[in-house]
């Protein structure tokens, strides 16, 4: 894999260089609540911009249904950019039409440009090779080269990610450079004791990388939304929590195999329950009971791990030397139920070994709860990407990047 001070090397001047970012930010109407991975992608472009490149930045934000919706553009995206960057941002209003052409065409020498939300194309997504090809093929009269940097986006088979490199000589970006770098700290010659922290809503979403590291990691941490399925395949009752009772086999047999092969899974022993799920918008003060979590009221909901299982969680990564964290233990955005994930986050940052947040929900939880960022060893852009990288499946936008 070529990397982008290679790329540099040989001379960027002048030349039209197409990064692919993932600036896929959080938006309150047309402000960005949180600015982390336009942050992240920063230095490349900056780099960039600095030896002379024309810099046509693109990325996704959002789910939009392959045609223009204004609340997803990426307008605000651009503004926040230039201000990073200390210098404008042209910004084109579509992807690859009339506009997008003018804007890139305009550039001068060091000069940054983004194009607007390329989901707004159905080619960007297309499972259809040709019509996923026929966009990339456009994306592609847009540059000279190509740098790949957007780590968030590259478990995704979409034309700027998987077809767009194979147009063009490419590079991988900064951060991409340093997510695969992380990852592989994980995964080859691992420091131990080496403990994961899983939560976040779905057990479904995590069962891939709980089947992986049931082979690798020392102890597995379970919270969240999740963690109700667990307690429930332990014959619990767990009310009105979020439950994927599909999922209790799986589970059962992951619990199984766990003990088997000597990796300890931990779940909450206590947690705050209520009745109804909280207003996030409002804030109010929330009515909740803390119970044992074999002890759930048939009518109240788990919506965060209770102070015994704080301490719990704290002691298990204490002695920790390498920690990977995916998701939030709890439902943080609201301050009556973020104590677990603020357990969390503190017991990493207590610890002497080398933590990893794994992008998503948890990455805003340190920054929402107003943790130092770069206290962490590292905070992935990505939460899915990082999580497939574990199950050891091949990324499209890495594979793509290959020589």
């Amino acid at each position: 894999m070529k990397t982008i001070d290679q790329l540099l090397a040989e001379g960027v001047a002048g030349k039209r260089v197409f990064v692919r970012a993932d600036l896929n930010v959080p938006l309150d109407g047309t402000a960005i609540t949180d600015d982390g991975r336009i942050r992240a992608v920063q230095p490349t472009i900056a780099k960039l911009a600095e030896a002379g490149a024309r810099v046509v930045v693109a990325s996704h934000l959002g789910r939009p249904k392959g045609a223009p919706e204004p609340a997803f553009s990426l307008a605000p995206v651009a503004g926040r950019l230039g201000e990073l960057l200390g210098a404008e941002v042209a910004f084109a209003t579509d992807t690859v039409g009339e506009s997008a052409k003018a804007v890139v065409a305009g550039l001068a020498d060091g000069q940054v440009a983004v194009i607007e939300n390329l989901r707004f194309n159905a080619g960007e997504t297309s499972k259809d090779d040709a019509e996923r090809g026929a966009f990339a093929d456009q994306l592609a009269q847009l540059a000279d080269l190509y740098v790949g940097d957007g780590f968030g986006a590259v478990h995704r088979k979409h034309a700027s990610v998987f077809d767009l490199p194979a147009r063009l000589p490419h590079a991988a970006g900064y951060l991409i450079a340093t997510e695969v770098a992380v990852l592989k700290q994980l995964t080859e010659e691992v420091k131990r004791p080496y403990v994961v922290v899983l939560g976040g809503a779905k057990v479904s979403d995590k069962l891939g990388v709980i089947d992986e590291l049931l082979g690798k990691a020392d102890r597995i941490l379970i919270g969240g939304g999740m963690a109700y399925t667990f307690l429930k395949a332990k014959g619990y009752e767990v009310g009105i929590s979020l439950l994927q009772e599909d999922q209790v086999p799986t589970v059962t047999e992951y619990m199984e195999r766990a003990e088997k092969n000597g990796v300890e899974l931990i779940l909450p022993v206590d947690v705050l329950a209520a009745g109804e799920f909280p207003d996030l918008k409002t804030k109010a003060p929330a009515d909740f009971i803390t119970v044992d979590a074999d002890k759930i009221p048939a009518d109240k909901e788990g919506l965060d791990i209770g102070p015994k299982s704080r301490e719990l969680f704290a002691a298990k990564i204490a002695d920790a030397e390498t920690v990977f964290w995916n998701g939030p233990v709890g439902v943080f955005e609201h301050p009556d139920y973020a104590g677990g994930t603020k357990a969390v986050a503190q017991a990493l940052l207590d610890g002497n070994g080398f933590t990893v947040v794994g992008g998503g929900d948890s990455a805003a939880a340190v920054r929402t709860l107003g943790f130092d960022e770069n206290a962490f060893g590292h905070i992935s852009t990505g939460g899915g990407a990082s999580l497939e990288y574990l199950e050891g499946k091949t990324l499209p936008g890495l594979a793509a990047l290959e020589d």
